[in-house]
C-alpha cells in the first residue's frame, strides 16, 4: 500500500479544470479591480421604448461573470470530489479528498434530510422557515449545521482516537500510511497527518467540534438568560435599580477581557473558590428567569404552577445544586443516615464524615478547568448582552400593545416576558448567532494561550498553539482546526446575516 494523493485517481482529470477555474477567477479579480482604479462601473439597465428593462454587459460586467462561472467551476469540482470520495471502491482511488468525504458520509446524510424537510415545510416554520429564502442564510445555515452534525456524529467520523498514538507517525504528512493498522483493523491511513504527539491531525480536528460545540452554544445561552433576566427589569421599570445595574455592566465591560482569564484561571484565585461563588450567582439566574417565565403565563392557572412549573424549577435547582457545589440533598441524605446506622457516630461526626462520601445523582459533571472557562464566558457576555435588552426594552415599552396590556390589568413581569421580549426575538435572534461566533473565537484564543483547557484536549485552539511551534516546517497540523474555526464563524456570521435580512421583513 502505497500514501494517499490528495486527488486520487480522478485527480488527473479535475485537477487541471480546477486549476483553470482558479486561473480565470484571479484573471476577472484583477481585470475587475484594474477596471475600478480607471472608473469604469457596471453597466445601468436599459429602459426600452415598450417600457421593458434590458441589460446591456459592459466590461467589469464581463469581469464580474467570468469570476461568477470561475466560482460554480470550483463548485461543481469540489462536489465532484465528494462524490468520487463516497463512490470510489478503494482507499488509493479515493485519494485524501475522497477518503475525508466517505467518513463524512452521516453528515452529509443528515445535511441533505435537513435541507430537503426544512425546504418543505418552510411556509410552516416562521423566522427558520424564512431562512430558506435567502441565500446568505442559507449557506451560513449549511456551515453552521455541517459542524453541528460533525460535533454529533464525531465517534463516526473520526478514524482514530483524539489520543492514539503510532509512535512512527510523529508529524507525518497527509495521507500516511499507519504501520500495522491492517493486521489490527484499524483505518490504515492518517487522513490529514499526524501533529507533534504522533496523533491523527483529522480524528483530532473532528472531535475538537464537540469541545467547541459543547461549551459555545451554552455558554452563550446561559450569558443571553442572565442578561434578558437583569436588562428587561432595568429597561422596563428603570430607577436605583437601572442606574445599579447599567453601572456594573460598565464595570465589567471596561475590563480586559483576557486579563479576567488570566485572574481566574490563577491557582490562589481557584483556590479561594471565586469561580465557584460566581457560577453560584450566575447559574440561578436562568432558573429564576425560567420560573418567573411560567409564574407570570399560567399564574391564573393553579394546576399548570403546581404541576409542571414547581416541579420543572425544583429538578432545575437540583441540577444546579449538583453542577456548581456537587451537593444532592437526596443522595446526601440518604448516604448519611446509612452511615449513621452502620456506623453509630454522634449526629455532628456522621454529617460531616459523609458529607463528601457521594456523587450526586443530578447534576452535570464539569471539569474544574472547564467550569472556569464556562464561568468567564458567561460573565464576559452577559453586559453586552444585558445593554442590548435594555436598550430594546426601552424602546418597545412604549409601544401602544405594551400600552394595551397595562390597561388590561397585566402585571409587569408579564409585560416583559410575554409582550415585549416576543417583539425583541429578531435583534436578539442575530445577535445570539453573532455572539456564538464571538464565544467560538474567545475560546480558541483562550485555548491558543492554554487557558482553562486540558493541553491534551483536541479544543481548536489547543490545537493550533501545538501546531504554530513547527508551522514553518509542518504545516498541516495548525492548518485543519484553523480553517475550521474560520468556516464555523463564517457561517455563523453568514446565518445572522440571513436572519437579520429575513426579521427586517416581518
Amino acid at each position: 500500500m502505497e500514501p494517499l494523493t490528495w486527488s486520487g485517481s480522478l485527480g488527473p482529470y479535475l485537477n487541471p479544470i480546477l486549476l483553470i477555474a482558479v486561473g480565470v477567477f484571479a484573471l476577472g479579480f484583477v481585470l475587475n479591480f484594474a477596471m475600478t482604479l480607471v472608473g469604469l462601473r457596471q453597466a445601468e439597465p436599459i429602459v426600452n421604448p415598450d417600457h421593458t428593462i434590458s441589460y446591456r454587459m459592459g466590461p467589469v460586467d464581463m469581469a464580474l461573470a467570468l469570476m461568477r462561472y470561475a466560482v460554480f467551476a470550483v463548485l461543481a469540482v469540489c462536489v465532484i470530489y465528494i462524490l468520487g470520495g463516497i463512490l470510489q471502491p478503494s482507499m488509493e482511488a479515493k485519494g485524501i479528498i475522497g477518503g475525508v468525504a466517505a467518513q463524512y458520509m452521516p453528515v452529509w446524510i443528515a445535511l441533505v434530510v435537513t435541507y430537503v424537510v426544512s425546504i418543505r415545510f418552510k411556509r410552516r416554520l416562521g423566522l427558520y422557515g424564512k431562512l430558506f429564502d435567502n441565500l446568505v442564510g442559507m449557506i451560513g445555515f449549511g456551515l453552521v449545521m455541517f459542524w453541528v452534525y460533525t460535533a454529533i456524529f464525531a465517534p463516526m467520523i473520526a478514524t482514530y482516537g483524539p489520543l492514539d498514538v503510532a509512535a512512527s507517525l510523529r508529524n507525518a504528512p497527509p495521507g500516511s500510511l499507519v504501520p500495522g493498522a491492517s493486521a489490527d483493523g484499524a483505518f490504515p491511513y492518517y487522513l490529514l497527518g499526524g501533529d507533534a504527539g504522533a496523533r491523527d491531525v483529522f480524528s483530532r480536528m473532528v472531535m475538537g467540534a464537540r469541545e467547541v460545540l459543547t461549551i459555545a452554544p451554552f455558554a452563550t445561552l446561559f450569558a443571553f438568560m442572565v442578561g434578558i433576566t437583569l436588562g428587561l427589569p432595568a429597561g422596563y421599570i428603570g430607577g436605583r435599580f437601572d442606574t445599579l445595574i447599567t453601572f456594573l455592566a460598565n464595570l465589567v465591560l471596561a475590563f480586559p477581557v483576557i486579563l479576567l482569564f488570566y485572574l481566574l484561571v490563577t491557582p490562589e484565585i481557584v483556590e479561594a473558590g471565586v469561580p465557584v461563588y460566581m457560577a453560584s450567582v450566575l447559574f440561578i439566574l436562568p432558573i429564576i428567569f425560567l420560573w418567573v417565565l411560567l409564574y407570570s403565563r399560567y399564574r391564573a392557572q393553579p394546576h399548570i404552577i403546581k404541576w409542571v412549573a414547581i416541579p420543572i424549577t425544583v429538578f432545575l435547582l437540583l441540577i444546579y445544586l449538583g453542577t456548581v457545589f456537587r451537593f444532592d440533598p437526596i443522595v446526601w441524605f440518604a448516604t448519611s443516615f446509612i452511615g449513621y446506622l452502620n456506623q453509630g457516630n454522634p449526629v455532628s461526626e456522621w454529617m460531616t464524615s459523609t458529607r463528601e462520601a457521594y456523587e450526586p445523582l443530578i447534576g452535570i459533571p464539569i471539569d474544574g478547568n472547564l467550569l472556569i472557562v464556562f464561568v468567564s464566558v458567561v460573565f464576559v457576555n452577559s453586559p453586552t448582552v444585558f445593554r442590548i435588552v435594555r436598550g430594546l426594552v426601552l424602546d418597545i415599552k412604549t409601544r401602544d400593545y405594551v400600552a394595551a396590556a397595562q390597561t388590561r390589568g397585566e402585571g409587569p413581569w408579564y409585560i416583559m416576558l410575554w409582550e415585549i421580549l416576543p417583539n425583541a426575538r429578531g435583534p436578539l435572534i442575530v445577535d445570539f448567532c453573532l455572539r456564538i461566533g464571538y464565544t467560538t473565537i474567545l475560546l480558541g484564543t483562550l485555548g491558543f494561550f492554554g487557558l482553562g483547557v486540558n493541553p491534551e484536549s483536541p479544543n481548536w485552539g489547543s490545537t493550533i498553539n501545538e501546531g504554530r511551534r513547527l508551522l514553518t516546517v509542518y504545516p498541516h497540523p495548525p492548518l485543519p482546526p484553523a480553517l475550521a474555526l474560520m468556516t464555523l464563524v463564517l457561517g455563523l456570521n453568514l446565518l445572522a446575516d440571513g436572519l437579520r435580512e429575513e426579521s427586517l421583513k416581518d
